[in-house]
C-alpha cells in the first residue's frame, strides 16, 4: 500500500480497532469491578429475594451510567468531529449545486437531468425495499431470535406522528435559506440553489462574477475538507471506542444473527444489484468503489453518510462525472435515495412483527412497502429518520412500537452499514444519471 496515498485511509481502520480494543477493555474491566461489588451484597442479603432483586437493579442501573459517563468523554472526540463537517456541508454543497446548475443554464435541462435522476432514485428505493423485505421473510430472524420483549407502552423515545403533505412541505421548500442552512437541511438548500443557479444563468455575464465567486468558495470548501480530514482517524476513534464501552462486544453474540441477516441484505444489493446496473450500463464498478472507498469507510465507521458528501463529491469528479451531475443527484441523493435506510425500514418492522409472533399477509406486505416508498422521502433533516418512519408504519400496522427497543442495542453497528450503503448507492446514482446523459466515464 502507497502510505502517500492510502494515508487517511490506513489511519482510520486503525483507529477502528484501536477503539474496538480500547472500549471493550474499558467496558470489561467496568463490569468485572460492578460485579464484584454486587457479589458482596448478594452475600449479605443471601436469602431474601426482594433485597437481593433491589441490590442487582441498583447495581445494573450504576453500571450503565458509569459505562455512560465514560463513553461520553470519548464520544465527545466524535462530536467536534462530525461537528467540523457538518459546518462544511451547507456552503460547499450550495457553492457547488449553484455553479452546476448555472452551468446547466435553463429549467428545461434541469428538469431533465432532475426527471432521470428521480426515476433511478424511485426504481433504487423499490429494489432495496424489496430486499429488506426478501431476506427479513426468508431468514425470519424475530421468529429464530429468542428475545426478551420490552414492556408494553415502553417509551421509546420516537415521535410515531404520521407524515403529512404539509410536513412534506415544511421539509422540502425553505421559508428562510438561511435558517436551512443553519440547520444543515440539504433539501431545502437544494431546491433554493436549483432556482438561484437557473437565475444567474439568464442573466448572462452579470451572473458570470457570480459564478466565479461561488466557484471559488466550493474549491475553497472542499481545502477546508482537506483539513478537517487531518483529524478524521481522532473522530472516529471516539466514536468507535464509546459505543464499545457502553455495548461491549458480548452484544453482538446474542444479535449475530440480525446482524448476519441484514448486512448479508446490503451486501446483496451493493455487489449484486449495484454491480449488474453497473455492468448493465458499461460503468466500471469497481473502478468507482476504489475512488470512494475512503468515504465509504468514513461514513461506516462514523455511522453518518453525511460526513462522507465532501469527500464523495471529490472522489465522483476524479472519476470523470461531471460537476452538473454530482452536484446535482449527490445532494438530491442524501434526501432521496438512502438505500441502506430504506431497505432497513422494511427489514426492520418485519422483524419486530416476527419478534411479536404476528404473521402480515402479503398483500399487506406490498402495502407496507409502497407506503414506505413515498413516507421514506417525507423525512429529509429530520433527527433518526429511519425510526421515524418505522414508528409510524408500526403503529399504522398495529404493530406494538415499543417493539423498537428491540434493536437499540446494535441499531449503532447497524446504522454503520446503513451509513456506507447509502454512500456506494448515490455514488452509483451519480455514474447512471450522468451515464444517460451522455457523458464518457
Amino acid at each position: 500500500m502507497n502510505f502517500k496515498k492510502n494515508g487517511l485511509l490506513l489511519a482510520i481502520v486503525i483507529a477502528m480497532v484501536i477503539g474496538i480494543v480500547f472500549g471493550a477493555i474499558i467496558n470489561s474491566n467496568k463490569t468485572k469491578t460492578f460485579k464484584q461489588e454486587a457479589a458482596k451484597f448478594e452475600q449479605t442479603y443471601k436469602g431474601n429475594d426482594k433485597a437481593l432483586a433491589i441490590v442487582k437493579a441498583v447495581y445494573k442501573k450504576a453500571e450503565k451510567d458509569s459505562k455512560k459517563d465514560s463513553a461520553s468523554g470519548f464520544s465527545l472526540l466524535s462530536d467536534i468531529f462530525l461537528r467540523l463537517i457538518k459546518m462544511i456541508i451547507a456552503p460547499l454543497v450550495f457553492a457547488v449545486l449553484v455553479v452546476g446548475v448555472a452551468k446547466v443554464g435553463d429549467f428545461k435541462s434541469v428538469g431533465r437531468i432532475g426527471g432521470k435522476t428521480i426515476l433511478y432514485f424511485t426504481f433504487a428505493a423499490l429494489i432495496s425495499l424489496t430486499i429488506g423485505l426478501v431476506i427479513v421473510n426468508v431468514f425470519e430472524p424475530g421468529k429464530k431470535m429468542q428475545l426478551e420483549m420490552p414492556e408494553a407502552g415502553a417509551d421509546t423515545g420516537v415521535k410515531t406522528g404520521a407524515q403529512t403533505a404539509k410536513n412534506f412541505i415544511a421539509h422540502v421548500i425553505p421559508q428562510s435559506v438561511i435558517e436551512s442552512m443553519a440547520n444543515n437541511e440539504i433539501l431545502p438548500i437544494v431546491i433554493f440553489s436549483i432556482f438561484f443557479g437557473i437565475a444567474i444563468a439568464s442573466i448572462g455575464a452579470k451572473g458570470k462574477i457570480v459564478i466565479d465567486v461561488l466557484d471559488s468558495i466550493g474549491h475553497a470548501m472542499f481545502k477546508v475538507t482537506n483539513f478537517v480530514m487531518k483529524f478524521a482517524p481522532v473522530g472516529i476513534f471516539g466514536a468507535i471506542t464509546a459505543v464499545v464501552i457502553q455495548q461491549g462486544l458480548d452484544v453482538l453474540s446474542g444479535y449475530i444473527y440480525l446482524i448476519a441477516c441484514f448486512f448479508g441484505g446490503l451486501l446483496f444489493f451493493v455487489f449484486v444489484i449495484l454491480v449488474l446496473i453497473c455492468f448493465s450500463l458499461k460503468i466500471n464498478f469497481f473502478k468507482l468503489m476504489g475512488l470512494i472507498k475512503e468515504p465509504t469507510l468514513l461514513a461506516f465507521s462514523t455511522a453518518s453518510s453525511e460526513a462522507a458528501m465532501p469527500k464523495t463529491i471529490e472522489a465522483l469528479e476524479k472519476y470523470g462525472i461531471s460537476n452538473k451531475v454530482v452536484s446535482f443527484v449527490l445532494p438530491l441523493g442524501y434526501s432521496f435515495n438512502l438505500d441502506g435506510s430504506i431497505m432497513y425500514m422494511t427489514f426492520a418492522t418485519m422483524f419486530i412483527a416476527q419478534a411479536y409472533g404476528m404473521d402480515i399477509s402479503f398483500a399487506d406486505q406490498v402495502k407496507m412497502m409502497l407506503i414506505l416508498l413515498v413516507t421514506s422521502k417525507g423525512v429529509a433533516g429530520v433527527p433518526r429518520a429511519s425510526f421515524v418512519v418505522i414508528a409510524g408504519t408500526l403503529a399504522m400496522f398495529k404493530i406494538p412500537v415499543e417493539g423498537l427497543l428491540l434493536l437499540l442495542a446494535v441499531d449503532q453497528l447497524l446504522d454503520m452499514g446503513r451509513s456506507a450503503t447509502n454512500v456506494i448507492g448515490n455514488a452509483v446514482a451519480s455514474a447512471v444519471v450522468a451515464k444517460w446523459e451522455g457523458e464518457k466515464i
